[in-house]
């Protein structure tokens, strides 16, 4: 599992795919996003504007992301 470390109190779910570069483009997080799939702590989810905070736990194409606060 990769931790992403963010400077915010959440970052949305299609920005958190780019940055963790599992889509090269908003447009292709918006695809794979609306189409079911990537999940959010084990559910499917298609709201591209989801608020992804600590301790939450993203699932794309096998690859599994969670975020944690700056120091």
């Amino acid at each position: 599992m990769e931790t992403i470390i963010i400077t915010t109190e959440f970052i949305k779910l299609q920005d958190l795919l780019k940055f963790a570069s599992l889509v090269s483009t908003g447009g292709e997080a918006k695809v794979v996003i609306t189409e079911g799939d990537v999940t959010v702590n084990g559910a499917v989810c298609t709201q591209r504007g989801k608020k992804i905070r600590p301790g939450d736990v993203v699932s794309y194409h096998g690859k599994v992301i969670t975020t944690a606060y700056a120091d």
